[in-house]
Order: structure tokens, then sequence, then C-alpha cells
């Protein structure tokens, strides 16, 4: 399905769930049919009697959730108690254009309708046409190739396996290593986890799969020092966003380039939350003058919806992975890749990333104000800030007080990641709310 097709079979519809990719239904009111739907398969029920019933019935893997949330419309969600918030974390990088938009709830709807699921022994429209637009978007070269997943973890675990395929060195010596950064955090599969550098996440599950070394971030001479022909592959964010939003510094993704050309191990970029228009751009790696040979995506790229992917840059590099070598029930299927379609439709039509740029300068700018705000980091709108002390958890409690939904990867950090149709009186309100809310965690200390 192309993307005039989604547009034609879906944006007349759009209007009945209000004004497009930023405007729909922001103000609340009446519920829609389908929260109607849900409210009737679960009742009505307060969020303190959600969460007693959670923590009888779902593994303890998150902690207590911090609120019950039963609706969304654009950068708004609606706890169960009937509180609003703006939403600053947009599912950690996945709701591209926010909670219920209209165009992309459509083209899902009318996918489900006409095929939901078929296995890979077949393939559909959808599919082929997500392949191919992603591989235009990454101005990927001839020979390069999509495998689909349902997740970013996944879609790195297919990035590792491509990894351990690239075996051989010119001497014939095998290649056994893989090189990752210090603070990195690429999933939490066991291969992806051999990849995440924080020893909490890993210590539980050693052994690891093993091979993987991390060297210091940001530092290019332990890079050259490491990539040699042991080496099969290195992989990079190029914004650590677990780290507490760290970019990459300049001339780093070129020297990763360089060392790894010359070694013949693979350069994979980890794009799952930088990419998709997150920093103002399709790639945080864009404009870095470089061709890697593999990026995996995920979070903004359903809008929501499950679904991850690993784009191999080039004939050679594509050809590492056979058939039988690797697969997944669900990756690929119509419906996730409708919604991704339809997703960078939206972003594309509505001029999503041009938003991206602007209301992400006017945030961090604001920041650099707030009293109490020592550094702000990032790009578009991924967006870190330290503290002057560590009350980032009471800043992230005192924040949904306030109705505003923020992040803390560490303890004097706050990482923002809002859908990319935040608009900058929305952002505004959060600017001024900021002072207000640093104070109270620092008082509740």
């Amino acid at each position: 399905m192309t993307n005039t097709e989604l547009s034609q079979s879906a944006e007349g519809r759009s209007s009945e769930g209000g004004q497009g990719v930023v405007g729909h239904r922001e103000a609340g009111g009446a519920p829609i049919a389908a929260e109607a739907a849900a409210s009737a398969l679960v009742g009505h029920t307060s969020g303190a009697e959600w969460l007693a019933r959670y923590s009888t019935s779902l593994m303890g893997v998150f902690g207590t959730p911090q609120r019950v949330l039963v609706r969304g419309a654009g950068c708004l969600v609606w706890d169960a108690d009937g509180k609003e918030y703006l939403d600053l974390l947009g599912g950690i990088a996945v709701n591209a254009l926010g909670h219920a938009n209209p165009f992309v709830t459509s083209v899902i709807s009318s996918q489900l309708a006409t095929l939901g699921h078929v296995s890979n022994f077949f393939t559909s429209p959808t599919q082929i046409a997500l392949a191919e637009k992603l591989l235009d978007l990454t101005q990927a070269p001839a020979g390069s190739k999509v495998f689909f997943a349902n997740s970013g973890t996944e879609a790195v675990e297919a990035a590792f396996k491509l990894a351990r395929r690239n075996s051989a060195g010119p001497s014939g010596a095998p290649r056994n290593k893989i090189i990752a950064l210090e603070g990195a955090f690429h999933g939490r599969t066991m291969g992806a986890l051999a990849l995440t550098a924080k020893e909490a996440y890993r210590a539980p599950f050693e052994p690891l799969p093993g091979g993987v070394v991390h060297i210091p971030f940001g530092d290019i001479a332990a890079l050259e020092a490491a990539v040699d022909e042991t080496v099969a592959a290195v992989f990079l964010e190029p914004i650590q966003g677990e780290a507490g939003v760290r970019p990459l510094p300049p001339g780093f993704l070129k020297a990763a380039r360089e060392a790894t050309a010359k070694a013949g191990a693979l350069l994979i970029l980890d794009e799952v939350q930088t990419g998709i228009g997150r920093t103002g751009k399709w790639l945080a790696s864009q404009d870095s003058g470089i061709v890697p040979d593999a990026i995996t995506l995920a979070k903004g790229l359903g809008g929501g919806f499950p679904i991850g992917a690993l784009v191999t840059f080039g004939e050679r590099t594509s050809s590492l992975l056979t058939a039988g070598q690797h697969g997944t029930t669900f990756g690929g299927n119509p419906v996730a890749t409708a919604a991704a379609l339809a997703t960078l439709h939206a972003i594309e039509s509505q001029r999503v990333l041009e938003n991206v740029a602007k209301v992400g300068d006017y945030l961090r700018a604001g920041l650099t104000d707030v009293d109490g705000v020592t550094e702000v980091r990032g790009e578009g709108l991924l967006i870190g800030f330290d503290l002057d002390a560590d009350v980032a958890s009471a800043v992230v409690t005192a924040g949904l007080d306030a109705g505003f939904i923020v992040n803390s990867p560490g303890p004097r950090t706050i990482r923002l990641a809002p859908p990319l149709v935040l608009t900058t009186e929305q952002a505004g309100t959060f600017l001024a709310a900021l002072p207000a809310i640093l104070q109270t965690a620092k008082d509740a200390l």
C-alpha cells in the first residue's frame, strides 16, 4: 500500500477524531467509541483499585506503576481517576504522533479488518511498501535490505546475529569480539543485554553471550585501539538515551566508520530511540557523513504499534543472514507495517520534523534559564537535563502531581521524549511549572 493509498483510505475519516496530527481532542470531552467499548470490557474502577489488582496479577519487573492510564489524545493522557497529564515521555519515545492519532488508528482498523496476520511463508503489500520506504528514508545504497521484528531489543538481537555472521578475518583468524560503549543500553534480551553496559541489568543473568567488550564513552583513541581484525562489529547509539541523553562527541561516528572499515568490522548504529524524527531528522546519524553497515529502528516507527526493523546497508552486509538463520512469527505483519506506513506518511505530510526542531530548540533554551538546571543536552525532542541535587526521582513524582509525565534515567537527570507533535504552548506550560516542581522535589528530601 502506497502513502497515497493510505492517505485516501484514512485521511477522510480523520476529521471524526479531530484536527489532524496536532489538534485532535486535546481538551477531553465525551468518551470516543473505542474508549466506551474498552470500559464495557473492564468496567469503571479507581486507580487504587486497579493497582491493587495489578500487584496480584502481573510480574513485578516494572515495580509499582506510577498511575493507571485509561485514555489519551494528542499529547495528553488521563488516568483512571480522571486526572489529566501532559505526556512529555511519549511511552519512552514511542508515541511519535501522540495518542489516538485519527489517521494512524483509522489505517490500523482498516488493515485489521482486511488482513491482520499471515505467516512468513507469505508477504503483504504493506510489508514490502514499508521496507521500500525505510530504504528510501535511510538513503540506503543498492543491495540494502530490511528485516522486521516486533521491538527494539528484537531488532538488536537480529543485528547481534548479523555481527556473528561476520566471523572470519582476512587472515583466517576468527572475529570473536563485539565492541560497545560504557553507558550503552541496547535492550534486555540476552544478546542485547550483553551489549548493554549497566551492571545491575547484566549481573542477575550472567553468563551472557560472550565476546562483548565495553570501551569508554566518546574516547576515539580507545575505539581505535580496540578495533582490530578480531572484531566482528561495533554497536553505537548516536545519543545514549538511558545514560541521560548523552550525544556522541563530534567526529566519533566518522572515526568509528574509518576504524571498522579498515579492520573489516561492521558498524551497527542503534537508532531505536533516536530514529524516526526524534532528533528532527529521520536518523540522528544522517548528517554525520558516514554510511553504516546496519541500523536498528523501533519505538516511534509504529506510532505506538509494536514494530522494529533492522536495515542492512549494501549487498555484502545484507547477504550475511540467509534463509533459515533468523525469523519471527509476528515481525512485519500487515497491521504493524500499515501502522508504520501511516506514521511515516503523517510525519512527512504534516511537516512534523520542522515542529520537532522548533519545539526542541524552544524547550532546550527555556530549560537553560531555569534555576537548579545545570546542563541541558540532546537534539530535537530527545532532551536530558541535569539538576543541582539528587532529586530526579522526586521531580518525577512532583511532576505527576502537577500534571506532567517525565522520566529520571539518573539521580540528577531528567529525560524528555514527548510526542513529536508537542506544541510550543504545551512545552511552555512545563517550563512555567518546572521551578515549582523542582522546589517541591527539594522540599520532599
